[in-house]
């Protein structure tokens, strides 16, 4: 499952979330159509206060952050998936393999009724 994100809130690939984050940078910094490309958050609609300017920001990073951990989530559903089925098939294998050993031996064989003891 992806969820997708309106192209006008997608991140400026000229300067990268990741790189601004990793040096400690403010997320004032980084660009997206808000800013018209430009690092500067001087860029942004002036009628937008500094710190509606950083929420909003913030608010970006946060969804795709949880972008990615709704995407980390989806792979490891759908490896769960497959190793559940591979499961599913070595037990039906195990499982005729037991009743074909049990069906073979004398132990598991039932006795019977018609045979009687004098």
């Amino acid at each position: 499952m992806n969820l997708i994100i309106p192209e006008e809130e997608i991140l400026d690939n000229s300067c990268h979330i990741s790189d601004a984050l990793g040096s400690g940078q403010s997320m004032d910094s980084i660009p997206s159509t808000f800013t018209n490309g430009s690092c500067s958050p001087n860029s942004l609609d002036p009628d937008i206060s500094p710190d509606e300017q950083e929420e909003k920001a913030r608010l970006i990073a946060q969804v795709l952050e949880l972008q990615n951990t709704l995407d980390d989530l989806s792979q490891r559903v759908d490896s769960v998936k497959e190793e559940n089925l591979k499961l599913r098939s070595e037990n039906q294998v195990l499982s005729q393999y037991i009743e074909n050993l049990m069906s073979a031996s004398s132990v598991f064989q039932s006795t019977s009724p018609n045979t009687k003891k004098k």
